[in-house]
């Protein structure tokens, strides 16, 4: 951990950074720890700065950890997190994830505490804080939500994780906290949830992309805590947070799939978490790199040719990596090229243009859903559609079947079949029911970094990916430890061994 006045450094810096990201401030004021959060325009910096970890550890490796090694799909990659060759002293990715995530905590605690002391919303009249300023509530709500999806993160990456909301204002808090235990994931979220639901009905029940800045809001906290209480089994929490969403998003029925799914169309009605990126040859540039994993392999030196066929959208001067590719579980069976469902043809390519690729005889590439049109390098320019409302109508399905409300349940699973031209889904019996919610969520949401983390939530990852993966190196290093990252060796070390990573211990890990 830093001291206060570094932490507060680094904040300044890294918004500095945060160039391509439509949220503008204004730095120019600050100077000094005592004099933040004097303006609007200085919370809003601060609460800019929320961001911008998430944008260093969603990448192409979380893309491997998070749906590479999966039921779904794997990646012959040379980055070992696709092969599962990790551990404490190995933690690959999860050394990046763990980092970033408490970097984000500590910034919006940081923020939140501020925020909530601000002499910029102090009413004229009373001279005491204006609980009800529109923009405090604005700013507040951006920062709790972004609090809550990096312990949303965590725990679904790490399982029990260090838990606070403390800022960190002197060494002694900052001691305290260096030597805190895992914390039960369940009293986690609980605690994230509590705090989401004291904001959430406050802000603005717009959807994302009505506000001109694309700013996290209301929608998002609702998102996280049905997601976070659906861990916890809680169906009745996730339900009425679903039950915001449909009122902020309407009818299902309107939001077009193509427009709304693919990475490059950005901040799309459908919306409801974006993480933005900003590529301009030349000028602006904030990118990731998850669409290198995404192309048709190889690109022909020179050219536009990908796997021997032209594919011009895509450019001359894209970097393509080892593709990840759809297991044959998912590509043969759950969403098949012979199959009605609209939604294979931008999860996979199989052909381009009418002609076939050349190396697709078993299993096509991913699809332009994840493609960036004229990539330069690995610079993909693309959002990454992180939290969308299909997600919400697939969330409410399968809390209204855990309920045993079969009937109601069906009819939110016809609702993203139906958008798919798939029939709508005749019922037999209430595991088959099951069992189909998890593979519509399987069709739907292929590549959005949903996967891993619903096998583990299930309590069937391991088993399923060991069946189904195609990737024999993955089939052999695979231990049901490997359900979650490790805890980084390093930061057992600096807790002095307050943390532990004894699931991993128990396979001599």
């Amino acid at each position: 951990m830093k001291t206060r006045f570094n932490i507060i450094l680094s904040i300044v810096g890294a918004v500095a950074l945060l160039q391509a990201c439509s949220l503008e401030e204004d730095l120019s004021p600050i100077s000094t720890p005592d004099n933040y959060f004097r303006s609007k325009a200085e919370c809003e910096s601060v609460v800019n700065g929320c961001y911008i970890p998430m944008k260093n550890y969603i990448n192409y490796t979380y893309m491997l950890a998070t749906e590479c090694c999966t039921d779904l799909s794997y990646c012959a990659s040379g980055t070992l997190d696709a092969r599962l060759d990790i551990s404490p002293a190995t933690p690959r990715h999860g050394q990046t994830v763990w980092t970033q995530c408490y970097i984000g905590v500590q910034r919006c605690n940081f923020a939140i505490n501020g925020i909530e002391k601000s002499r910029a919303f102090v009413n004229k009249d009373t001279k005491e804080i204006d609980e009800t300023n529109a923009d405090r509530i604005r700013l507040l709500c951006e920062a709790k939500v972004l609090r809550a999806y990096y312990y949303y993160t965590l725990t679904s990456f790490f399982g029990d994780v260090p838990f606070y909301f403390d800022d960190v204002e002197d060494l002694e808090t900052m001691d305290r906290l260096a030597l805190l235990p895992r914390m039960d994931a369940t009293k986690t979220r609980e605690e994230c949830i509590k705090d989401l639901q004291s904001i959430a009905p406050l802000a603005s029940q717009t959807r994302t992309s009505d506000n001109k800045e694309h700013r996290v809001g209301a929608a998002a906290a609702y998102m996280l805590i049905a997601k976070m209480a659906m861990w916890n089994k809680d169906w009745d929490t996730a339900l009425d947070a679903i039950g915001h969403i449909e009122e902020i998003y309407g009818d299902f029925s309107q939001y077009d799939y193509a427009e709304n799914v693919m990475f490059r169309n950005k901040n799309t009605p459908e919306s409801i978490l974006e993480l933005q990126h900003t590529y301009t040859q030349g000028g602006t540039v904030y990118t990731s790199n998850v669409a290198a994993i995404c192309m048709p392999y190889p690109r022909s030196a020179g050219s536009d040719y990908y796997d021997g066929i032209q594919v011009a959208e895509l450019g001359d001067q894209a970097t393509a990596w080892s593709p990840m590719r759809p297991n044959v579980i998912f590509c043969q069976g759950l969403q098949s090229k012979m199959s009605k469902d609209i939604r294979k043809n931008y999860n996979m390519a199989w052909n381009y243009d009418g002609h076939d690729f050349k190396s697709v005889n078993t299993r096509p590439w991913p699809g332009p859903k994840f493609w960036c049109p004229n990539m330069y390098q690995t610079n993909d320019g693309n959002n990454y559609k992180l939290l969308r409302y299909a997600d919400a109508i697939l969330m409410k399905a399968e809390c209204l079947c855990e309920k045993n409300m079969d009937p109601e349940a069906v009819e939110y699973l016809n609702k993203t079949r139906v958008r798919a031209g798939l029939s709508e889904y005749v019922y037999r019996s209430h595991v088959r029911l099951q069992d189909e919610i998890r593979n519509e969520r399987a069709r739907e949401l292929f590549g959005e970094f949903h996967r891993k983390f619903d096998l583990v939530r299930w309590g069937i990852w391991y088993e399923e990916t060991l069946a189904n993966s195609d990737y024999q190196a993955l089939k052999d290093n695979i231990l049901p430890c490997h359900r979650y990252y490790p805890i980084p060796e390093q930061e057992v070390i600096k807790s002095k061994n307050a943390l532990d990573n004894k699931e991993y211990e128990k396979y001599g890990l």
